[in-house]
């Protein structure tokens, strides 16, 4: 058959390079970069206006955002919904105020001093925090749904009884600490501007982190074993030892917030503990958006802001009426939870994001 016969064929032609996406995140940069500036310039700004308690108020919000991001690990991404996550928050803090309290009476905890050192005091809350982190979820994890939330909540509420109990570290009274905890290289924390920059760079450093984590394999497991667990196990993944890992270290990070915390109020307490402010971690994930990056950072601020200023504004409207504040933020979460599942993120950052 002669080849002008054959019919012609015609290959397409590779393009240059695959298909990008427009430039959507440009906006989104911009803003992130908006937000930073004005972050690093609050100290500024309040100290030129008189206002330092505010300053007090942001150091307090980043603390509680580190530890609402570090819950957002297991409840947005893993689908873990832990009531009990504040028994980390108050482990580190405990770690803190025990310290303190053996350092001001010069006696030793198992034969070591106590001691003022950040560079003791954080990293031994992360470890205290993380190692109970890992006894509770070893039990825990091996449950689902209503099990799970039970059984963390019951853990929670035997540490906090626990603490309670404790009466050489005041037991229900807590510790009153009339020191924070000390750097090196110059680093004063009784400075509230100091303070509130180290809180505001732990919080951004495990932004980043996470950002990682959750793109790497780790956090594509963690999400495809909230989906479906048992087709991840047949492909090969020991989703338990993922989801135990993941449990881990989000207590760890809580308890490095729970040390933050003791140093901002100067106080330790079972309260930390309770299982309400677990209820208010997990109402800065909803609020701020389950799953998303700035989410639980947006919840925190929105959560502090309306227990700081929503009273008082109540209280010019009609008198004691400040007291049911939360009959305000009942209603907000539930419409939040009905038109904005992607939270206050989802309305800052766009639907897509």
């Amino acid at each position: 058959m002669p080849l002008s016969s054959l019919p012609a064929v015609t290959i397409a032609k590779p393009s240059a390079e695959p298909h990008r996406p427009q430039r959507a995140d440009r906006p989104h940069a911009i803003l992130t970069s908006v937000a930073l500036i004005l972050l690093a310039m609050l100290p500024t700004g309040f100290e030129a206006a008189g206002q330092s308690f505010y300053l007090d108020l942001a150091a307090r919000i980043l603390i509680f955002a580190l530890a609402a991001s570090a819950l957002n690990i297991i409840l947005g991404y893993g689908g873990m919904v832990c009531f009990g996550h504040a028994a980390f928050l108050g482990l580190g803090a405990y770690s803190v105020g025990i310290l303190f309290v053996h350092h001001s009476d010069g006696t030793s905890l198992f034969g070591l001093p106590g001691t003022l050192s950040g560079l003791i005091s954080f990293p031994l809350a992360m470890v205290v925090a993380g190692t109970i982190a890992l006894l509770i979820g070893a039990v825990s994890l091996r449950t689902r749904g209503v099990q799970f939330i039970m059984i963390t909540l019951a853990f929670a509420q035997m540490l906090f009884f626990l603490m309670i109990s404790l009466g050489r570290y005041g037991g229900q009274d807590g510790i009153a600490l009339w020191e924070r905890s000390s750097l090196p290289l110059g680093f004063d924390l009784h400075d509230e501007a100091t303070f509130y920059y180290l809180c505001l760079g732990v919080l951004l450093a495990f932004l980043v982190f996470k950002h990682r984590l959750l793109r790497a394999r780790f956090g594509r497991v963690i999400r495809g074993a909230k989906d479906n667990d048992e087709r991840l196990q047949a492909l090969g993944f020991a989703t338990y030892r993922y989801r135990l890992a993941a449990f881990v270290l989000s207590g760890a990070v809580t308890g490095l917030a729970g040390a933050l915390l003791a140093n901002a109020t100067y106080f330790v307490g079972p309260s930390y503990l309770d299982w309400h402010r677990s209820g208010d971690l997990i109402v800065m994930v909803v609020l701020g958006g389950m799953g998303t990056l700035i989410g639980p950072s947006l919840g925190a601020a929105a959560l502090l802001l309306m227990e700081t200023f929503l009273p008082e504004l109540l209280d010019s409207v009609y008198e004691g009426s400040g007291d049911y504040w939360k009959a305000v933020l009942g209603p907000l979460l539930l419409l939040t939870v009905l038109f904005a599942r992607r939270g206050l993120a989802g309305l800052v950052m766009g639907r897509g994001r």
